[in-house]
C-alpha cells in the first residue's frame, strides 16, 4: 500500500482496505489489528537481546506519519511502560531489564556516580540519557542529583563503598552535596556504621586521632570514607586545636566537674579521669600556649588532696608563682598528675605555672557595669575577674572629660591574681611581671574611644594596681621617686634606686614619680604632693618651696582640697604651719616686717592665684606700713627708663631715714604707687619692682651709681 509507517519495524498484516486498495479501510476490523501488531511490537522489544541503551532508539515518537502510523504508535506506547526492555546502569540476573515505569535517571550525575548509586538504587538507568527524548515518551521518572543523595540518608553500607561514592562525586558543585550522608567511626567493635547528615561538624581522622572522640559525642568520620572531598564540603581534619574548639570538646570541658549532666547515663562516655587524659593530650599535641583558649580552665582537674577543681584554680606545684604566692591561697594540682604531663600542657589549660592574663575588648568603662565577680573559671572576655577594675574604672573617668555616654575601652590586656601575691615575695614577682607577655600588661596605655569620637591613653590595669600596693621593698611605687627624675621631688619623694629592681621602663609605668607636672596631672596628686610638704620629716629647700608653690598656682582651686597645714618659711627656716596662719610673700619691700610670720614663696606673677588656691591672705594685705618720714622727690634718671621700660615711675621720694610701721626700711611702694627709698640700693629696688622689672634691680643700681656705664650696660643687654 502507500499507507505510511514511521516505526522502526516492518509490519506484515492482512489489513482491510479501501476502495482504491492503497491504504487501510478505517473500522473495528483495523482497530482490531492495530491492538495486535502493538503486541507483537511490545514482545518484540522484550524479548530483544542482548539488553542495552540501544532498544530505546526501537521507542517510536508520539506523532505518526499518517493515521493508522499514529494509532500504532499510541497503542504500542501505552504498552512499553509495563513492558521490561531498559537497560539498567548496572545489569544483574535478577534485573537484566528495567520497566519504565519502575526506572529513574539521576539528572546531573556522571557516570561514576550513577554506577556506585545503581547498587542502592538498582531501577537507575546509565548516565548520560538525561536529554534523550523517549524517557519523555515513556515517563520515566527524572530524579535530580540532590534528591538521590538525599535518599541516602539511612543507608547501611560499608565504609569503602562511601569512599568510592565521594570520589565519583569530586568534581560536582558543592551547593548541591550539602545533604550527603557520611559514615561516622565505630564506637564499639563489630557495631553498626552510623551516619549523620552533612560534611559540616564532622571531622575527618587523623593519624594520632584519640578513638575516645567518638565517647565525646563527636561525630568521625570512618577512616575508610574519609575521602578530601568532605573536607572541601566543610569536613574539618580532626587536627588536636580543630578538635579542641568543637562545641561538644568546650561542653564537656564545661561541664567536667559533673560530668553526669551532659551525657546520658547509659552512654559510654569519658569519666573526668579519662576527659582529663584525653583533653591534656589534645592540648599538648596542640602545642598551645597558656591563653590560647582561656576556656580550658574550666577543666576540672584533681588537687593535691585528690579533690577535683577547675585547672585555673591550681596552682603548678614549683612553679614560679607558687614561689610568690602566699600560702594556702589556692591548691596545687595533683603531683602525679603534674609529673606525668609536664608544665606546657597543663597551663595551657589555665594551671598556674605564672600569671594569668585577661583580655577583654570593647570594653563600657562603666563601674556599675564593670565590677569584679566571681568565675569558675577565667573567660577570654571578662574583665570582672580583676580585683578592683571598677574602682580602676572610676580612676580613669576621672582623668577623661566628662561624657553623657561611657566611653569604651577598645582593649583590656590585665594580669590577674595580683592580690595573691606574698607582701615579701614582690621582687620576685615584678621579675615574673617584666617578661613577656605580662610586660605589655605593664607598659601598653589602654586606649579609650570617646562618644565624640576622639581616642585618649591612660594607665592599665595591671599598672594601675600596683602603684598604690607596696610592691617595691615594702612602699608603694607611687611614693618614690624614679633616678634622675625631676629634681623638685628630691627629699618628697624616697629615691627607687635601691628596690632590688631596676627596669626603669616598668618603674616608670608603676608610678614611680618623675616629674612635678605629671604629679599634679594625675587626679589627687595636688593633695598628695601638699600632704608630703607639711611632712617636717620631708627636707625641702626654699628654692624647692618656690618652685613648688609656682607650680601649684597654676591648677583650679575647685580640683584641690584646701590642707590644713603648709610649708612656709618663717625667719629663713623652712617649717610646717597652720595653713590660716600663712601669708603668701607677694611684696619684697615688706619683708623686714615680717618677723616671725610664715610666708608662701612664690613667682610674683602667681601670688594672687596661690592665695586663692589656699585660701589665705598676701602679704600685701596683711601688712599695713605707712611711711612715717619726709623725703625729698627726685626724678628718675632717662637711663633707667630706657632700661626699665614704659612703666617706670617718673619719680622717687629720698629719704634720709625711710620709716614704716615703726621699723627703718630701705625702699617702700606705697599702694598708691609712690616709691619710697633711702639707699641707692632701695631705689634699684623699687624702680625694678614697680616696673615689673624685678631681675634688672643690680643694673638699675649701676646705673644709678655710675651714670656713664649706659653705653656699657645697654650692649651687655644684647646677651639677655
Amino acid at each position: 500500500t502507500d499507507e505510511p509507517l514511521g516505526i522502526p519495524a516492518l509490519l506484515i498484516a492482512s489489513l482491510p482496505l479501501d476502495t482504491a486498495r492503497r491504504h487501510p479501510a478505517p473500522g473495528p476490523l483495523t482497530d482490531f489489528l492495530v491492538q495486535r501488531a502493538a503486541d507483537a511490537y511490545a514482545e518484540l522489544l522484550a524479548a530483544w537481546h542482548p539488553v542495552t541503551t540501544a532498544t530505546l532508539d526501537l521507542v517510536p515518537g508520539p506523532l505518526g506519519k499518517g493515521p493508522l502510523d499514529g494509532a500504532l504508535r499510541e497503542a504500542i506506547l501505552d504498552r512499553l511502560p509495563r513492558v521490561a526492555f531498559l537497560a539498567p546502569a548496572v545489569p544483574s540476573e535478577d534485573l537484566p531489564a528495567l520497566r519504565p515505569i519502575e526506572a529513574e535517571v539521576a539528572e546531573g550525575a556522571g557516570a561514576d556516580t550513577v554506577a556506585v548509586l545503581a547498587e542502592v538504587f538498582p531501577t537507575l538507568l546509565p548516565a548520560g540519557l538525561e536529554r534523550r527524548p523517549e524517557l519523555r515518551t515513556l515517563g520515566i521518572g527524572r530524579v535530580p542529583l540532590t534528591e538521590a543523595i538525599d535518599r541516602l540518608a539511612g543507608v547501611d553500607r560499608a565504609p569503602s563503598w562511601w569512599w568510592r561514592l565521594y570520589d565519583s562525586l569530586a568534581g560536582v558543585d558543592p551547593d548541591r552535596l550539602t545533604g550527603l550522608p557520611v559514615p561516622l567511626a565505630e564506637t564499639a567493635e563489630g557495631a553498626r556504621v552510623r551516619t549523620t547528615i552533612g560534611p559540616r561538624q564532622v571531622l575527618l581522622p587523623q593519624d594520632r586521632t584519640p578513638a575516645e572522640l567518638t565517647r565525646l559525642g563527636l561525630k568521625v568520620a570512618h577512616p575508610e570514607a574519609a575521602h578530601p572531598l568532605l573536607e572541601k564540603l566543610g569536613a574539618l581534619p580532626a587536627t588536636p586545636r580543630a578538635v579542641l574548639t568543637t562545641p561538644q570538646v568546650r561542653a564537656a570541658v564545661a561541664a567536667s566537674l559533673d560530668v553526669g549532666e551532659i551525657w546520658d547515663e547509659d552512654a559510654d562516655t569519658l569519666d573526668a579521669e579519662e576527659l582529663a587524659d584525653t583533653v591534656l593530650a589534645l592540648v599538648r599535641d596542640a602545642e598551645l600556649e597558656p591563653g590560647d583558649e582561656p576556656w580550658l580552665g574550666a577543666l576540672a582537674l584533681p588537687d593535691e588532696d585528690g579533690e577535683l577543681s577547675p585547672a585555673g584554680e591550681l596552682v603548678l606545684p614549683a612553679s614560679p608563682f607558687a614561689a610568690v604566692m602566699r600560702p594556702d591561697e589556692l591548691a596545687y594540682v595533683d603531683t602525679e598528675l603534674a609529673a606525668r604531663w609536664g608544665e606546657r600542657p597543663l597551663a595551657a589549660c589555665g594551671v598556674l605555672a605564672t600569671f594569668a592574663l585577661v583580655r577583654a575588648t570593647d570594653v563600657v568603662l562603666d563601674p556599675d557595669e564593670v565590677e569584679p565577680r566571681e568565675s569558675d573559671y577565667p573567660e577570654p572576655d571578662d574583665a570582672g575577674l580583676l580585683d578592683a577594675v571598677d574602682v580602676w574604672c572610676e580612676d580613669v573617668l576621672d582623668r577623661l572629660p566628662p561624657t553623657h555616654v561611657p566611653p569604651v575601652a577598645t582593649e583590656i590586656v590585665a594580669v590577674r591574681d595580683l592580690d595573691l601575691v606574698d607582701d615579701d615575695c614582690w621582687p620576685q614577682a615584678l621579675a615574673l611581671l617584666a617578661q613577656p607577655p605580662l610586660r605589655d600588661a605593664l607598659t601598653q596605655p589602654v586606649r579609650v574611644l570617646l562618644p565624640d569620637g576622639t581616642t585618649e591613653t591612660v594607665r592599665p590595669y595591671t599598672a594601675w594596681w600596683l602603684r598604690d600596693h607596696p610592691v617595691l621593698d615594702g612602699r608603694r611605687p607611687a611614693g618614690l621617686r624614679a633616678e634622675g627624675s625631676d629634681p623638685l621631688l628630691a627629699g618628697l619623694y624616697d629615691s627607687a634606686d635601691a628596690t632590688g629592681f631596676d627596669d626603669e621602663q616598668v618603674l616608670r609605668a608603676l608610678g614611680v614619680r618623675t616629674s612635678v607636672a605629671a604629679l599634679l596631672d594625675e587626679p589627687g596628686g595636688a593633695a598628695e604632693l601638699l600632704t608630703r610638704l607639711a611632712d617636717p620629716a620631708r627636707e625641702v629647700t626654699a628654692v624647692q618651696l618656690h618652685a613648688l608653690y609656682t607650680a601649684l598656682a597654676d591648677l583650679d582651686p575647685e580640683q584641690v582640697t584646701l590642707p590644713d597645714e603648709l610649708r612656709a618659711v618663717v625667719d629663713g627656716t623652712l617649717v610646717v604651719v597652720d595653713a590660716s596662719e600663712a601669708l603668701v610673700a607677694d611684696a619684697p619691700d615688706l619683708l623686714p616686717l615680717t618677723a616671725g610670720t610664715p610666708l608662701l614663696p612664690v613667682a610674683p606673677s602667681r601670688a594672687a592665684d596661690l592665695a586663692d588656691l589656699f585660701q589665705v591672705r598676701r602679704l600685701s594685705e596683711a601688712v599695713e606700713a605707712e611711711v612715717t618720714t619726709v623725703g625729698e622727690e627726685h626724678d628718675v634718671p632717662p637711663s633707667v627708663h630706657a632700661l626699665l621700660g614704659p612703666a617706670t615711675p617718673a619719680s622717687y621720694i629720698e629719704h634720709d631715714e625711710l620709716r614704716a610701721a615703726g621699723t627703718e626700711l630701705d625702699w617702700r611702694h606705697t599702694p598708691d604707687g609712690v616709691l619710697h627709698a633711702s639707699t641707692l640700693e632701695g631705689v634699684a629696688a623699687g624702680l625694678a619692682w614697680a616696673a615689673g622689672q624685678w631681675p634688672r634691680r643690680f643694673e638699675v643700681a649701676a646705673l644709678l651709681e655710675d651714670p656713664s656705664r649706659t653705653t656699657e650696660l645697654a650692649r651687655d643687654r644684647w646677651f639677655d
